[in-house]
């Protein structure tokens, strides 16, 4: 059984050897299996919105949805760190209702930190957060919560202003008491840089092979989906083993080879053909 990182755990990672890993999960089931696996952290991601709820975006997913699953992630995997994702409109309103909707994720949801989207603009949403008492993980770069005024889930950081504008993020909520920090769809070279200059571990997605740590989606990575993204590579094809096993039950269940022997309950009843 594998032992439980906890946040100075991964902060440790910083610089070292060690790759850290993360993947999404969003129920019971699945978070058994990845703590039975030899990945590191668990993100309840808001990607739920499109992974488990069919939303186009992640925008519509409420905190009542993060609690709600984060606490049955929590539940499936007790020897894995979790981080519950807050959802859009619950910390860029005020500084209290991010503290308040934060307090409520960790709580109830039993989550080892939250995460939260933004730069520096955020950085004192974060501090609060974590004079509160909670761990915050960030996220720059591409943020799924504000696609919408990127134009689209498109690469960020191209340009040299853009590039030192992530870097001056990923200082800003590293000063303001972030643990580590999310890369989404930078550059590799200046996933690089950003890593290189921080004293806190990054985590990527989409953004190379230099950050501290990675992290997918596991719908993704798991080949549940038809089409993913450049940065993901299919480690399984389950999309057409699970596709495949549907198939085969109703061909089976047709032909009636299944149930079977073996799978039906053989208990003799005597005097059975008297039931009128």
């Amino acid at each position: 059984m594998k032992k439980k990182i906890t946040v100075p755990g991964i902060m440790a990672l910083k610089g070292g050897d060690k790759v850290a890993t993360m993947i999404t999960c969003y129920d019971y089931t699945n978070a058994k299996l990845v703590d039975e696996s030899d990945i590191d952290m668990i993100l309840v991601g808001d990607s739920l919105g499109m992974t488990m709820l069919g939303y186009n975006g992640t925008v519509g997913v409420t905190l009542e949805d993060m609690i709600y699953h984060t606490k049955h992630v929590v539940k499936g995997a007790p020897n894995t760190f979790v981080i519950g994702d807050m959802p859009f409109g619950s910390y860029n309103v005020s500084v209290e209702d991010a503290i308040r909707n934060a307090s409520r994720l960790f709580a109830e949801g039993g989550c080892d930190c939250i995460k939260l989207e933004g730069g520096t603009d955020f950085a004192p949403v974060i501090k609060a957060i974590v004079k509160a008492g909670i761990p915050v993980c960030a996220h720059i770069g591409l943020t799924p919560q504000s696609a919408a005024m990127m134009g689209g889930f498109k690469v960020q950081g191209k340009s040299l202003q853009a590039a030192q504008e992530l870097l001056d993020s990923a200082r800003a909520v590293q000063e303001a008491g972030a643990f580590m920090v999310v890369l989404e769809g930078i550059p590799a070279m200046l996933a690089k840089a950003i890593s290189e200059k921080l004293t806190i571990p990054t985590m990527g997605i989409g953004a190379g092979a230099s950050c501290d740590m990675q992290v997918l989606v596991a719908q993704d990575m798991l080949g549940m989906n038809e089409w993913v993204p450049k940065f993901v590579k299919k480690f399984a094809d389950l999309h057409t083993t699970i596709i495949g096993a549907y198939n085969e039950y109703v061909k089976e269940s047709n032909a009636r080879t299944f149930p079977n022997e073996a799978t039906q309950y053989n208990a003799k009843i005597e005097g059975i053909e008297n039931l009128k």
